[in-house]
């Protein structure tokens, strides 16, 4: 690695500067020049170059390597969600681009710093992923490589199984002690009772009693439950209820820590990228770029925002929505006036210069996270503006074809991918299913099945984990099914009814 050149750090400044003077709060930065094949390696390691031993990230690096070398892909920047932020320049940018970088770079930090979703996340993780390898390290030496790195690759395939709102809940220590506190109260008779005068006509005796049953009856079905309400976070329990080894166990505990870790940055990719973008392209055109380097710009800032008909482009509908929301901000097109005007040239024309576009866009980096983001702004005009449909493939064709321009279908399907990342939702229902040692894991079925190959190996990987058969209940083509697995092979049943899903906030 090498520091800034004397030229680099004078734009450096410049950049941070004018970031500050625009409102941006970030973490302190520290940028550092690296080869392309460094810049290969420590994105195949997510950015962490201090990370465990894995043949995962040996495949992702040969993967980027040859998408470099064939000119199919190129990584301009990366940076790390830490206290202070790390940023990778790549040796051999042109100038411009590596200004265009150092001011997206502070758009992300700012955004890292102050998005609630990013509140609970370790700012030392640069520390904690090298604790990380270390002990990995030694378990390899200790057990042998392949027999840990076997015990990953089954983690690894099960590390989107946790509750990515879990960090934001209370905390189950607290739970669990209201839960005793209410089981006391039951166990003792201490229910609500109004004046003494009062207590024969409010709370009979008979009314007393029925009280006390029916509660020692609750809390005698939620003693005899395991757990006592479905839980999102499997990991969390396997780390706590599986029968795995001391060693085993830290290495789970490992992987899911690193989930949560990356989690707020797949719950806010839209948003991120969007707020980056918004802020280079500001910064760049109205304080940093000379006249020299606004054509190269322009070619290199539209590229990033090129956006396929039927694709995604996070940066393209984040850079777009934000400024989206500016502009209506800025000229009052919202409210309960706004939308209930139905005058089409009234609204054309509605401008009532109330200019609280910034302090808008900044409240939304603060509180929002991409479901919400969408939920909220993304309006039937923004999605007509962008052309953003739901596209189909056409056979006879052999071309994507708009499938339909209907405003609530278009954002349905939005929200559906980035609810749990697109991901099925499986919570733990039962640890001891018909009284057997079983697992019985349901799936939260919103309108799309499992695919058979991943839920195949899902359970398989389960049950190497709980070392007792696994069992799932899902929806199959409108039917229901429990699928087992014994270690030895799967099985599928039909069963009448699926388990209705609990309110339940694990």
């Amino acid at each position: 690695m090498a520091n800034l050149t004397p030229e680099l750090e004078r734009e450096r400044l410049r950049i941070c500067k004018a970031a500050k003077d625009v409102g941006l709060d970030f973490f302190e930065t520290i940028f550092e020049i690296i080869t392309y094949d460094q810049i290969n390696q420590f994105a195949a390691y997510g950015g962490f170059p201090v990370r465990y031993p894995h043949w995962k990230f040996g495949m992702e690096y040969e993967h980027l390597s040859k998408s470099y070398e064939y000119g199919l892909s190129k990584i301009y920047e990366m940076v790390i969600n830490t206290d202070p932020c790390y940023a990778y320049l790549m040796e051999g940018n042109m100038m411009m681009d590596q200004k265009l970088v150092m001011a997206h770079v502070y758009g992300h930090c700012d955004f890292f710093k102050n998005n609630v979703w990013f509140g609970k996340t370790n700012r030392k993780m640069m520390d904690q992923m090298a604790n990380h390898a270390t002990r990995i390290r030694r378990y390899m030496d200790r057990y042998g490589y392949d027999v840990v790195e076997d015990f990953i690759d089954t983690c690894l395939s099960l590390e989107n199984l946790i509750d990515r709102y879990a960090p934001y809940y209370e905390k189950p220590s607290v739970i669990a002690k209201k839960e005793n506190q209410e089981e006391e109260r039951a166990d003792k008779g201490l229910l609500k009772v109004h004046r003494p005068y009062m207590r024969d006509f409010i709370n009979p005796p008979e009314f007393i009693e029925e009280q006390r049953r029916k509660q020692q009856e609750q809390m005698l079905a939620k003693r005899s439950r395991f757990p006592q309400q479905p839980e999102k976070d499997v990991l969390n329990f396997l780390v706590h209820y599986a029968p795995l080894e001391d060693w085993q166990q830290d290495v789970l505990s490992i992987i899911r820590d690193e989930a949560y870790y990356f989690s707020p940055q797949g719950m806010t990719k839209t948003m991120n990228e969007g707020w980056a973008s918004y802020w280079h392209s500001k910064i760049m055109t109205e304080k940093i770029l000379n006249d020299s380097e606004i054509i190269d710009f322009a070619d290199h800032h539209s590229g990033t925002m090129a956006m396929a008909p039927n694709g995604y482009n996070p940066y393209k509908v984040g850079i777009e929505l934000f400024r989206d929301i500016e502009d209506r901000w800025n000229k009052g097109q919202f409210g309960r006036e706004w939308e209930e005007c139905d005058d089409v040239r009234e609204r054309k024309n509605w401008d009532k210069k109330t200019h609280l576009g910034k302090e808008k866009i900044f409240e939304i980096r603060k509180f929002y996270n991409d479901v919400t983001f969408i939920d909220e702004f993304l309006t039937e005009d923004f999605c007509l503006k962008n052309k953003l449909f739901v596209y189909k493939f056409n056979k006879r064709t052999g071309k994507f074809e708009v499938d339909t321009r209907d405003f609530r279908a278009i954002k349905a399907k939005l929200l559906f991918h980035m609810t749990n990342f697109g991901q099925p939702i499986i919570r733990i229902e039962d640890a001891n299913f018909e009284n057997r040692g079983e697992l019985l894991l349901t799936h939260l079925h919103e309108g799309i099945d499992l695919q058979p190959d991943f839920m195949n190996e899902t359970l398989k990987n389960v049950q190497k984990l709980w070392s007792r058969p696994v069992n799932l209940v899902t929806a199959m083509e409108n039917e229901g099914y429990l699928y087992r697995y014994d270690g030895k092979e799967l099985q599928a049943h039909k069963i009448s009814s699926l388990p209705q899903p609990q309110n339940t906030t694990k």
